[in-house]
């Protein structure tokens, strides 16, 4: 049986509601501002499409018991700190239309992946962001072990849970398959989760600061 074949189906009353609530993520992320710099630097570009190949790697490297339960790297808290929540969001939209374009997600699950998968644990990786930025020290190490490790330590876990509760409000799996097949994952993939991207933001405010939308040098290094 294929991967898509085996994907638990979501009604279209579902799939509508998923549709919108991404029509309205994407129109409360516009910013005509950043759009225009996007348009005209070309190196920022790069890295939105660069990010985006990234999402699409790790996401098409996975492992699941049952379908359309799936265990992946995320990366999501790495790329929103590195290019800010509205291109995270941009760079996620376009990984998962190149999972589907190679038929790697289905149609009918591409609203939930998005949604579920990507944009809520993106605007939960800033928001955390945020309120580490206001309420604890601005320092280098707060940056690297709270808003990369342990932020996307906490994605992991978030983003499971959240597709359980999916999964068991539309009638696809009971509370017992969810938590004997799914919801122990957590345990495992907490770990490497946060060790890709709390490495990969320490590489990038190492060496290239500057690629960094949300790393201040005057906050962080002078503190």
């Amino acid at each position: 049986m294929s991967d898509l074949a085996a994907q638990p189906l979501i009604s279209m009353p579902i799939q509508l509601m998923l549709w919108f609530s991404i029509a309205v993520v994407l129109y409360l992320s516009f910013s005509k501002v950043q759009y225009q710099g996007l348009i005209t630097n070309p190196a920022r570009q790069t890295g939105l499409l660069a990010c985006a190949l990234v999402f699409t790697i790790l996401w098409r490297i996975k492992a699941g018991i049952l379908p359309g339960l799936d265990l992946h790297i995320l990366g999501v808290t790495a790329v929103t700190l590195t290019l800010g929540w509205r291109f995270a969001l941009v760079s996620a939209t376009l990984a998962g239309l190149l999972l589907t374009a190679f038929s790697q997600i289905s149609v009918n699950s591409l609203p939930a992946s998005l949604l579920l998968g990507a944009y809520l644990p993106i605007l939960l990786s800033y928001g955390i962001f945020v309120l580490c930025y206001h309420f604890l020290p601005r320092h280098f190490f707060i940056y690297i072990f709270v808003c990369a490790f342990l932020c996307a330590a906490l994605i992991a876990c978030f983003k499971i849970v959240l597709i359980s509760a999916f999964y068991y409000l539309t009638g696809n799996y009971t509370g017992f398959e969810l938590t004997e097949n799914y919801l122990y994952l957590c345990a495992i993939i907490w770990f490497p989760e946060a060790m890709l991207n709390g490495m990969a933001i320490t590489v990038l405010i190492t060496y290239r600061p500057h690629w960094v939308k949300t790393f201040y040098d005057k906050d962080y290094l002078d503190s």
